[in-house]
């Protein structure tokens, strides 16, 4: 395969629509957990959005390999259906019992650091660059700013150690998922979404219910809520997540993490009127600055490619 970064105008409109949908994602997650459990709450996501993505699956006459893949790659996939949504999914829904949300929200935008060494490592045309790192760092330090102090408080958790430990280790599964990912053969983006989305749901759904039973019958409001986060920022997003990450790389997919968090400030001012932090401002100037910095390259090609093509 072509290993080739290819950061076009439909590349950023695809983590911008990411970013925007994952930061709306918590407060209705918020609202899900007050008639189901957490590993439920998980295990009803994936599993309707591996149930949503069945059908256009089918009508591609269920394509996914573009030829027989080696053992190799059926044993990867496998391994990114447990490390992109069920075991991140788990780790979260746990560690966040211990920790504060501060530094659960911090530990996701490490995600993008994190990615930086592996890709370098693992895929080719990924290299790390100072600019690459100046810019990930000036962006991680725009979420830092924006989250707060409370980022780095204690909870005072007797497990809390442990509770951050979980946290980092769900954003090292989203950083390998992607490495792994991108390495793969030609593959049909559709059906790899939901092969991986019906890998989470078998591991999740058992998961669940060792670790809390059987779910508690959900109300009408509850079975739209699970609807939702199933459809949207699961179903939806997975693809989107698949077709960014196989065509402009990894590296460019973790960009994401840093415009969530202020796309949940935003949404929680705009929807909840709840107060924009002071830091907003500033927050936002780093993080834009971060992206700018990084992603130079890949933007001044974008903007001459545009000039070329309207002269």
């Amino acid at each position: 395969m072509d290993t080739t970064p290819r950061i076009t105008l439909n590349s950023w409109l695809m983590i911008a629509t990411l970013a925007l949908v994952w930061g709306g994602t918590f407060m209705v997650t918020e609202v899900a957990l007050t008639g189901m459990p957490p590993f439920w709450v998980a295990a009803s996501r994936i599993s309707l959005a591996a149930l949503a993505l069945l059908l256009p699956w089918a009508l591609r006459g269920w394509r996914l390999f573009e030829s027989p893949p080696p053992r190799a790659a059926l044993v990867a996939l496998v391994a990114i259906g447990l490390v992109s949504a069920s075991l991140p999914f788990a780790l979260l829904a746990w560690g966040q019992q211990y920790v504060t949300s501060g530094f659960a929200g911090v530990s996701m935008a490490s995600t993008a650091l994190i990615i930086l060494p592996l890709a370098h490592l693992f895929v080719p045309g990924e290299r790390l660059t100072l600019r690459r790192c100046a810019g990930m760092a000036v962006g991680f330090a725009g979420v830092v700013v924006l989250i707060g102090t409370q980022a780095f408080e204690s909870s005072g958790a007797r497990l809390e150690v442990a509770g951050r430990l979980a946290c980092l280790g769900a954003a090292c599964c989203y950083a390998t998922s992607s490495i792994l990912m991108r390495r793969l053969p030609p593959v049909d983006p559709i059906g790899l979404a939901t092969v991986l989305l019906l890998i989470g749901a078998l591991v999740s759904l058992p998961l669940a219910f060792y670790m809390e039973g059987l779910p508690p019958r959900p109300s009408g409001q509850i079975w739209g809520v699970l609807l939702f986060l199933g459809l949207v920022p699961t179903a939806a997003a997975a693809l989107l997540r698949v077709l960014v990450v196989r065509s402009a790389g990894p590296v460019f997919m973790s960009l994401v993490n840093y415009q969530v968090p202020l796309w949940s400030v935003l949404l929680g001012a705009l929807i909840l009127s709840e107060p924009l932090p002071p830091s907003l401002l500033w927050a936002l100037a780093l993080i834009l600055a971060g992206l700018l910095v990084s992603q130079w390259g890949a933007l001044t090609r974008l903007f001459r490619g545009a000039a070329a093509r309207r002269a």
